[in-house]
């Protein structure tokens, strides 16, 4: 029999979480959304829908190679510079490394011609050269989130060179057949991509908001349901506004962009089958030859390990590593499973290869 007193202490327990909710229920609709993305940096580019952004350093003793992070191009950076003790840039920082992002805008109805090219052959380059400029050093490490990490595989191949020191990629896709959901709603049968971009000029960002979110259908009145039931807790309230806000805030894609990434990528799996081109240059992923981390998430739900896992046997260096992580897509890299889990294994495997 249980403990009246157990279950007065519970039913007290319960009718304060029931006032707190209901209290900062109210006050949750009322106050301003989470400031994120607030280190102290110096806008590097401004240029189209590029952004490239140098962190300020936070300790005296800096290692020599510096870090260049690369986002996908759906989304804002600021997942790597969430809030002061959950940044991913705050933790480099704060470990002696020199970090630079390049991060994205949405583009103009003027930037609807930028194509894989562009951003592969043009806008990375720009970024390494400025990074050499900054700092006086050619080596550069590079890590790719997600489609970052596409863009990043595409520039190492193909112009890395000498200058590549280290290449991190996280949830990076390479066989897109692997991405089943997002092969139905991009099949050529059905998507006339060519009609789409010569119609609206740039892919739109709801487009590819609902696209998201089709792959997890219940996923946002699940994560509403949550929300309620822990409006009490200050901590997780304050983490699911931040999430919330970073997944809402998708960016259109350049016209061109879309439908080179669609056709090859989508339709013709060209990494996966080797008939990828950027401009007539043909890629080759085995010419990468620089120290390589591949790191993938368990639970991932936009990138499955069918879509990402082939991408250590296509990279042609001898130093290579793949790990796969507990964690989901996002969680993978920001928040408290980050924090435990892959942020001090990018600092070690990064520390050992940036002297």
């Amino acid at each position: 029999m249980s403990d009246p007193l157990d279950i007065l202490q519970q039913s007290k327990v319960e009718f304060e979480r029931a006032m707190l909710r209901n209290i900062k229920g109210l006050e949750y609709f009322s106050s301003p959304a989470p400031v994120m993305g607030a280190s102290a940096k110096e806008t590097l580019i401004a240029r189209g829908p590029l952004r490239f952004y140098h962190y300020k350093p936070q300790v005296d003793d800096v290692y020599r190679v510096p870090v260049m992070l690369v986002m996908a191009t759906t989304n804002r950076g600021y997942i790597f510079d969430l809030v002061p003790g959950q940044s991913f840039v705050e933790f480099l920082l704060l470990r002696g490394f020199d970090v630079f992002m390049v991060d994205w805008d949405a583009p103009r109805r003027d930037d609807r011609h930028l194509g894989i090219e562009d951003y592969v052959g043009d806008f990375l380059p720009q970024c390494v050269a400025k990074v050499a400029e900054v700092t006086g050093e050619d080596d550069i490490s590079v890590l790719g989130y997600c489609f970052g990490g596409v863009l990043s595989i595409l520039w190492a191949s193909l112009y890395g060179g000498d200058n590549l020191k280290n290449l991190v990629t996280f949830t990076t896709p390479v066989n897109f057949d692997g991405m089943p959901l997002f092969q139905a709603w991009s099949d050529k049968r059905f998507f006339d991509v060519d009609r789409l971009v010569d119609t609206l000029g740039n892919c739109p960002a709801e487009m590819l908001y609902s696209s998201f979110d089709m792959l997890r259908p219940g996923g946002r009145i699940a994560g509403n349901i949550r929300l309620w039931d822990n409006m009490w807790n200050d901590e997780f309230v304050k983490s699911h506004r931040m999430f919330d806000r970073w997944s809402a805030d998708m960016l259109p894609l350049a016209g061109e962009f879309f439908r080179q990434t669609t056709k090859q990528l989508m339709w013709d799996n060209g990494l996966m089958n080797r008939t990828m081109t950027v401009g007539d240059r043909s890629v080759d992923l085995s010419q990468i030859t620089a120290p390589f981390l591949h790191v993938t998430a368990e639970h991932d739900h936009i990138v499955p390990a069918g879509a990402s896992a082939p991408l250590i046997d296509m990279v042609g260096s001898n130093d290579k590593q793949a790990v796969v992580l507990k964690g989901g897509h996002v969680s993978l890299v920001a928040g408290g499973n980050a924090i435990k889990r892959l942020w001090p294994q990018i600092d070690q495997w990064l520390g050992d290869r940036s002297t």
